[in-house]
């Protein structure tokens, strides 16, 4: 992973299409590593997830180039590397595993490193199917979900709701989840964790304590679909 964050850290500092030309043969070699680290996390996950077993690299991985179209920001290329393992592809709308390499020069994403399950963007009928699960079942879904999660991770609030809707108590303790309108779990990394030996195998034990939670999901995404 050294590779990886010396380029993205260079990159950070000369992103332009005329440094990447010139540097296309490096990230292509940097790309080749990163590919075969995700094919060895897909088939690591895949161990207690079926769904994630039948997925391809490309299926999960991204471009490097970003849409400047709307953003203010025309930087041509992201500094990071992402790689989302979801049940029918990243852009299923399932919940998944979320890993991710920055440039590692801070705690915000997209510098970060950093792992998350769940997703972003759920449709509105499943926000209110979640909402009325956790709340009708909150012991169920502490015990059972959040509990198992290792401990490092935290929900995500950005984007939260400032309130809590009207419908659920403001002092009951599942009211951040009633806040929510996305729904994902998240812990940040630092660079000991990434260039340790056996990240796939360390990312991948992370992975397994937050599956119930993308179970969890996933459940109130399949009954929309349906």
């Amino acid at each position: 992973m050294k590779e990886i964050i010396d380029f993205l850290l260079d990159l950070s500092r000369n992103n332009n299409k005329e440094w990447f030309n010139a540097n296309k043969r490096r990230y292509q070699e940097v790309l080749s590593r990163w590919n075969e680290f995700c094919g060895e996390l897909i088939q690591a996950v895949g161990q207690y997830d079926p769904d994630i077993a039948l997925l391809s690299v490309k299926d999960c991985t991204y471009r490097i180039y970003r849409d400047t179209r709307f953003s203010a920001d025309k930087s041509p290329y992201k500094t990071h590397f992402g790689v989302f393992l979801s049940k029918g592809g990243k852009k299923s709308m399932h919940a998944g595993y979320y890993f991710h390499v920055g440039t590692g020069t801070g705690n915000e994403y997209p510098h970060c490193h950093m792992i998350a399950s769940g997703n972003y963007c759920f449709e509105p009928r499943v926000v209110k199917m979640l909402r009325e699960d956790i709340s009708f079942g909150w012991e169920e879904f502490k015990e059972d979900v959040l509990d198992v999660a290792h401990p490092s991770f935290k929900v995500d609030m950005d984007g939260a709701l400032k309130r809590v809707p009207k419908d659920y108590p403001a002092d009951a303790p599942y009211a951040d989840f009633m806040r929510l309108k996305s729904y994902s779990l998240v812990t940040y990394l630092d660079d000991d964790f990434i260039l340790q030996p056996d990240l796939v195998t360390r990312v991948a034990e992370l992975f397994k304590t937050v599956k119930p939670f993308n179970d969890y999901i996933n459940r109130a995404v399949d009954f929309e679909k349906d």
